[in-house]
């Protein structure tokens, strides 16, 4: 066959696929929205066409020859990428809309979509968010969820994974008054000699371990990760309650640097063992699948990376020296 003639038999190959679908010639009508007639007429200048006999018609009955069964079967991969290439396209021309449910920890919300739920609802009105907040790694589909936003490195494997953020790091932090009364600790060992603000994770009901990560002298050597049973009069599942805490001058937390930062910089904490905190990978929106992604999610996906641009601020500097410690009164 002249391949210039192939755009002219596309539409009755796209019929003939039709009508072997429904196995009926009036069901298929229907479904397209066109009469028998048309539809029969199309065929059978197909098969004229082809010079063979595609479908056995009968007053009761309809069935495909050898050759329709081969036709067919070569037709369906071509038409399901079509129509998947349309779908797709239609609905990236949508304005993002309906009920859009986000898994996410506590902590993820506070620090990458909080900031910005008024921007986001203003950009996207036809959108409804809703936040399930979870600090432990749900099935997303079981929960009837779009999407969820955790750390990489919680992250189950066949996920698809978008990065939000930086890379993060834990930071042990706590009061310029509470070091001046207690020390400074050099090495996570020393930490047993410390009271330490305890947080009890949600989703297991265990207390959490401060990690830590051995410094090297090569930057290229394999670094030693270990974790510490903090010790400490004061237990909680809150984290915002433990910065608090630690605020006061109760004693040393462990937290993500990202949400101390501010505390650093104004000089109400002050960090230690910064040796021994190594980066890791930072927070990922996580969907099933790429396939047939709706726009709503789509539109989450692009917000957080165009904020994930504006999110690597520069390392939190040190207090300025004070010849008087300042103490934990306020």
């Amino acid at each position: 066959m002249d391949p210039a003639q192939l755009p002219s038999l596309l539409p009755s190959l796209a019929w003939f696929a039709l009508v072997a679908q429904h196995g009926s010639f009036t069901k298929a009508a229907a479904k397209a929205g066109v009469t028998r007639a048309a539809l029969s007429q199309s065929i059978a200048a197909l098969e004229q066409r082809l010079n063979m006999r595609l479908l056995h018609r009968t007053t009761r009955s309809l069935s495909l020859t050898e050759e329709g069964r081969h036709l067919l079967d070569t037709l369906q991969p071509a038409l399901s990428s079509i129509q998947r290439a349309v779908h797709e396209l239609d609905d990236a021309g949508l304005e993002p809309s309906g009920l859009l449910r986000v898994n996410t920890s506590r902590v993820a919300a506070r620090l990458l979509l909080e900031p910005h739920l008024g921007e986001f609802l203003t950009r996207f009105p036809k959108l409804q968010l809703e936040l399930v907040m979870d600090d432990g790694l749900s099935n997303i589909v079981a929960e009837g969820c779009d999407a969820g936003l955790r750390f990489g490195e919680s992250l189950a494997e066949h996920m698809v994974a978008v990065p939000v953020s930086p890379p993060m790091e834990m930071a042990v932090v706590a009061t310029p008054g509470y070091f001046e009364r207690h020390g400074i600790p050099k090495e996570p060992a020393d930490l047993a000699r410390h009271n330490c603000v305890r947080y009890r994770l949600s989703s297991s009901g265990a207390i959490f371990r401060w990690e830590f990560s051995a410094p090297t002298r090569s930057a290229n050597a394999a670094r030693h990760e270990f974790t510490v049973e903090p010790h400490g009069n004061l237990v909680t599942n809150d984290d915002e309650g433990m910065i608090r805490a630690a605020l006061q001058g109760v004693g040393l937390v462990q937290h993500l640097e990202w949400a101390v930062r501010p505390y650093l910089q104004d000089g109400r904490l002050v960090r230690v063992l910064q040796a021994w905190c190594k980066p890791f990978p930072g927070l990922y929106l996580y969907v099933p699948t790429r396939d047939k992604m709706p726009a709503k999610v789509r539109a989450l996906i692009d917000f957080l990376v165009e904020k994930r641009e504006r999110l690597t601020p520069p390392a939190a500097p040190a207090p300025r020296r004070r010849r008087r410690p300042r103490t934990d009164a306020r």
